[in-house]
């Protein structure tokens, strides 16, 4: 009867610490988790390299994210961008906002890799400047898209992120002169997907 119960015992503690070891490597996202994130894009040159044509530009984006369950996180974002011209021009823009993500697919017994689609809203300013630095323009922007990205995890902490951006957007702008908007959909009509991409660095503690 001893050996019996002892042989029991030895089972359950193997199983139990077999549990608290699948536990410990799962490196995906969980109640409570917070997550920071910087995600950013850049492009160079133009094809036709005329004056008024984007020389080169660039898009910083981090983010701060608290999973109010395994699949879903709420947070709020920077936006920073800049494009400059072949004739020295410039436009900037920054700018706030809030998030809802939800992740729908895990892959992996470690929940490695992760997909989300992710609801934003948003505003910024946007200012203009020549190449003699003086401004030309400026205008506010209320913003909110929907976009779909992709996180892999390397470690229980760090990951890759991968997004492509502003899939759906829907723009408000005042330039002092009057409002207008603008509805973009690009859902099944990206030529190259890479052009709206950013790729960044995922911290979660």
């Amino acid at each position: 009867m001893k050996k019996i119960i002892l042989t029991v015992a030895a089972v359950f503690a193997f199983g139990f610490a077999n549990a608290q070891d699948d536990a410990t490597n799962v490196k995906g996202f969980s109640k409570g988790d917070m997550f920071i994130e910087g995600s950013f894009g850049v492009r160079s040159g133009n094809t036709s390299q005329g004056p008024n044509d984007v020389e080169t530009s660039y898009t910083f984006s981090p983010k701060v994210g608290y999973m109010i369950n395994d699949k879903i996180a709420l947070g709020v974002r920077i936006d920073a961008s800049q494009e400059k011209f072949y004739d020295k021009d410039k436009i900037n823009t920054f700018g706030a906002g809030v998030f809802a993500r939800y992740f729908f697919l895990s892959l992996g017994a470690e929940k490695s890799f992760q997909a989300y689609g992710q609801a934003s809203l948003g505003f910024s300013g946007t200012k203009e400047k020549n190449g003699s630095g003086n401004e030309t323009g400026k205008s506010d922007n209320l913003n909110g898209g929907i976009d779909l990205g992709m996180n892999y995890f390397v470690t229980k902490n760090w990951a890759i992120t991968f997004t492509l951006a502003n899939l759906v957007s829907y723009d408000t702008v005042d330039d002092g002169g009057g409002s207008n908007n603008g509805l973009n959909v690009q859902v099944g009509t990206v030529n190259n997907p890479f052009a709206v991409a950013r790729f960044g660095l995922l911290y979660k503690w």
